[in-house]
């Protein structure tokens, strides 16, 4: 039995993985904003055989309120063996043009808020000595582009960070797994025009990211495809590269 902890649990990528841990019969710790789908969230994990789970309302974004939610895990999980840190959201690009206070208001929920909460796990982690600490990044952080390099930036420095905490962590037996999904049928994605190949299932992410954590993955792209479009995208010269629009 493992002791998972899911902040931005009402997510759709988020559910998915929550699903199949409760069928492992595993204990949660869930947070999100709204108490009311955390609620619905919570049914659905004790339907799929979750053991026990404990909910907590949190905007992640309130940074001072971090401390607080952790303890409180804590006191009811005792140890942590898996987190998952799971919120965010898509912006507006052209919004974050235009208006430098939502462009910092995106940037602290996809980046800084994510920093935030992973400078408070990995602690624990380290006192710890174990377990896995697994964040949602995206491929959009492998490379700006114009449509969306906000996000993108806000992603590049979770997973640069990532990066560092990995090599720290390593040391005392704890691993760190950026996951970094494609094009995802969420709720996120709804309204976009986005090409139907490239775009996957929120369960078929959430089982590559459960078997990735199991296996001590360190950074998991996914659908696997990802990595090879992304390797592509990394390598186009900047020359060409700035008259694309990607």
């Amino acid at each position: 039995m493992k002791r998972v902890l899911i902040i931005g649990a009402t997510s759709a990528i988020a559910t998915a993985c929550a699903r199949l841990w409760a069928e492992q019969g595993n204990t949660f710790f869930l947070v999100a904003r709204d108490h009311e789908k955390l609620e619905q969230t919570a049914a659905d994990l004790r339907a799929h055989g979750a053991k026990a789970v404990t909910l907590h309302s949190m905007d992640a974004t309130d940074l001072a309120s971090h401390p607080a939610m952790l303890s409180s895990c804590l006191s009811v999980l005792q140890q942590i063996d898996i987190a998952l840190i799971a919120h965010g959201t898509l912006p507006d690009q052209k919004a974050c043009e235009q208006d430098v206070d939502v462009a910092l208001r995106e940037f602290a929920i996809n980046g800084t808020s994510v920093i935030a909460l992973l400078t408070h796990l990995s602690n624990q982690f380290e006192k710890q000595r174990c377990g896995s600490l697994a964040v949602i990044s995206s491929v959009a952080g492998d490379r700006g582009r114009p449509s969306n390099y906000l996000y993108g930036t806000a992603k590049a420095a979770v997973s640069t960070f990532c990066e560092g905490l990995r090599a720290r962590l390593y040391k005392v037996g704890v691993n760190v797994i950026t996951i970094k999904p494609g094009f995802v049928d969420t709720p996120m994605t709804q309204g976009l025009q986005l090409p139907s190949l490239l775009l996957a299932k929120p369960e078929k992410v959430a089982r590559r990211i459960v078997e990735g954590i199991e296996r001590n993955a360190t950074i998991l792209y996914t659908p696997v495809f990802w990595a090879l479009i992304m390797l592509i995208i990394r390598y186009i010269p900047q020359t060409i590269f700035k008259r694309l629009s990607l």
